[in-house]
């Protein structure tokens, strides 16, 4: 893993990229996509202890597969949720681990391809085929649907598909559906939540979300956040529910409950998770009307949502008859002159995330290792840095960005080169205040 975080004397040990961020003191060439989410799911069917890795593109068509129910069952409310914004989403199967329903037919053995309570949905059926009477058809079926037929002429014959794998030997039986039974879903602890952050953290992606409710898991993913954040300078937002103590550019804390029956009173992070992550750099979720499922509580008067933005609450509330984004702010409170109110709003957080993510990417790929650190390198790495800012001013993601903005000299050894950078990133505007004249 290369070196990465913030610095505060060129001490490094490992090669990487060190970047600080920091307020300027007032007075008184191709930049990353976004869109990628990780969060842990508890689910009834899926791969087990690994990280799924689900397109926006194909989720509809592959979701039945993936993860046993069709994109369009209640059971997937989650991830149209999510997919509302996001391009990609790491699935962490969070519940794995559990038993995988089985069946014993005649000499035939039917196991379920993953642990869990779907699999017991699962119905082999055995009929003789029409056109070799010696031969049988056997076909799996998930929850009513044929997901899958074999003609064979015994048990020998039958190979695994992605449902269930068959074992045994034998001649084959014919029968009108034998339903699979057993299955479990997994214990839910802590041992699963920090087994998914060690898995997760070797991708990258925009958003962290944990869509839950226990506050030393939510811990847990804070901890995670600012160690990556600042220790290894890999830069995204978690999303959670009710923690906006945390204080931390890096947390977003969503503050309104979800009210339907049966469902996760933090289910909104799904939606704000998806959201976060696919705005764009130049963008804000300020304002953004609520397109969800969910029933959102939005009972709050004015000044409750006053005091909410002012404790770094994520808060949506009531627009006529729509429920939108009261302001994308994280829960960073405690202003300083190096860190002032920018860093609570997350159109800022893109910005500088944004830049640091390519900046980073620019230097290990292109330059570490391979340019020497003469004066013709350093001012190539330099133009370079001009060009991802010049891109970011195109989009107005930053203005008033002049090249002379950035200087890259040697650094405090011959190995190491130090830059300084001064840009100003835009943000939505939120605020009107308007003074009219009548003469």
């Amino acid at each position: 893993m290369l070196g990465g975080g913030t610095f505060l004397t060129q001490n490094k040990v490992l090669p990487g990229a060190y970047i600080n961020f920091v307020s300027a003191a007032r007075a008184s060439a191709t930049l990353s996509d976004r869109g990628y989410v990780a969060i842990p799911l508890a689910l009834d069917w899926g791969a087990e202890s690994e990280v799924i890795t689900v397109e926006a593109a194909d989720i509809q068509k592959n979701c039945f597969e993936i993860f046993g129910y069709a994109y369009t069952d209640a059971k997937m409310k989650p991830l149209r949720e999510l997919f509302r914004g996001a391009k990609t989403a790491y699935v962490y199967r969070i519940n794995g681990g559990g038993a995988k329903a089985t069946k014993i037919i005649g000499n035939l053995t039917a196991t379920a391809k993953y642990g869990g309570t779907r699999g017991n949905d699962m119905q082999i059926v055995i009929q003789a085929n029409v056109d070799e009477p010696a031969k049988f058809d056997v076909m799996t079926y998930m929850a009513g649907k044929l997901v899958d037929t074999q003609t064979v002429a015994d048990t020998t014959g039958l190979v695994a598909n992605a449902y269930v794998t068959f074992s045994g030997t034998g001649v084959l039986a014919a029968n009108a559906g034998v339903s699979l039974a057993g299955g479990t879903n997994g214990t839910v602890d802590g041992a699963a939540y920090s087994a998914f952050l060690e898995k997760i953290e070797a991708y990258s992606f925009n958003v962290l979300a944990y869509p839950g409710t226990e506050d030393l898991i939510k811990d847990l993913f804070i901890a995670f956040t600012k160690r990556l954040r600042d220790e290894h300078g890999v830069k995204f937002q978690t999303v959670i529910y009710r923690k906006s103590t945390a204080d931390y550019e890096g947390i977003i804390s969503v503050e309104n409950k979800v009210l339907d029956s049966g469902e996760s009173e933090a289910a909104m992070v799904y939606w704000t998770a998806g959201q976060e992550a696919g705005c764009a750099v130049n963008k804000s979720v300020t304002n953004k009307t609520y397109d969800g499922e969910y029933t959102v509580d939005v009972d709050y008067t004015q000044s409750a949502l006053e005091a909410g933005l002012k404790a770094g609450k994520f808060m949506f509330h009531k627009v006529g008859d729509k429920v939108n984004v009261l302001d994308d702010i994280n829960t960073f409170t405690s202003f300083t002159v190096d860190k002032n109110e920018d860093f609570s709003f997350n159109q800022v957080v893109r910005v500088l995330d944004q830049d640091a993510i390519d900046t980073a990417l620019l230097f290990n790929t292109k330059y570490l290792g391979k340019v020497p650190n003469n004066q013709s390198g350093r001012i190539a790495f330099w133009s370079d840095m001009v060009a991802l800012c010049n891109e970011m001013q195109k989009i107005a993601a930053i203005e008033n960005f002049e090249a002379d903005d950035i200087t890259v000299e040697v650094g405090a050894d011959k190995k190491s080169v130090s830059v300084t950078k001064s840009i100003q990133p835009t943000v939505a505007m939120t605020k009107l205040y308007v003074t009219t004249l009548v003469s």
